[in-house]
């Protein structure tokens, strides 16, 4: 049972969430099928990209400390993808909170696409936790989901899409709310030290932002 009335996003790992909301696995992935199956074509430039990306980072990533694998990798990926447009971008080290059952949650995100230029209003879509993949402290997914959560209640949406990755290997979550009751899918994994992967994560991400557009 939960004896604190307040928490931040680092406390909380999978278990603990299940206390805190209703929450569970939906054990299908029929869910990524138009996600995964964006048409959206990489051009040479983009693979080069991530050729070099690969290449400069394969013996070191997965030693990698948090600080690291975001100057090293994630951040020169994620600018390729470009999360930038008239009302929307992406914010780094922002912090977001709601009380959701009276119970306080707030925390600082690693990564978020929320539109607002100044400042984010509505929140699209999450990247947690650039964890270096050995040893893990405290498995990402339950952050995630309780930031994806958070965002849900602050914002009164259903849906919330969003990633994290422990290491090499990312993992795409998809979490529903029906009536306060949480349901979460999760992809499979993806390398982004194997090219095809690194491009197969590129165009999921590029299938966010396509969807962020048509919906400004």
């Amino acid at each position: 049972m939960c004896k604190k009335k307040n928490y931040i996003f680092s406390e909380i790992d999978y278990k603990l969430l299940k206390e805190i909301i209703d929450i569970k696995q939906i054990r299908s992935q029929k869910i990524f099928n138009e996600w995964f199956n964006f048409d959206y074509v990489i051009n040479k430039s983009e693979e080069e990209h991530f050729i070099k990306l690969i290449e400069a980072n394969r013996y070191n990533l997965d030693s990698y400390i948090e600080s690291q694998l975001i100057s090293h990798f994630i951040s020169p990926f994620l600018n390729k993808v470009y999360f930038y447009g008239k009302n929307y971008r992406e914010w780094y080290q922002t912090e977001i909170s709601a009380f959701i059952k009276e119970i306080k949650i707030t925390g600082i995100l690693d990564f978020m696409v929320a539109s607002g230029t100044e400042e984010p209003e509505i929140p699209y879509f999450f990247i947690t936790e650039f964890k270096k993949s050995a040893p893990i402290q405290k498995h990402p997914k339950g952050q995630l989901l309780a930031q994806m959560a958070v965002a849900i209640e602050n914002n009164k949406l259903n849906k919330m899409n969003g990633a994290y990755n422990i290491g090499r290997f990312w993992f795409f979550v998809v979490l529903e709310n029906f009536d306060g009751k949480y349901k979460y899918h999760e992809s499979k994994s993806f390398d982004c030290l194997d090219l095809e992967h690194l491009k197969q994560i590129f165009i999921n991400l590029k299938f966010i932002k396509h969807k962020i557009t048509n919906e400004e």
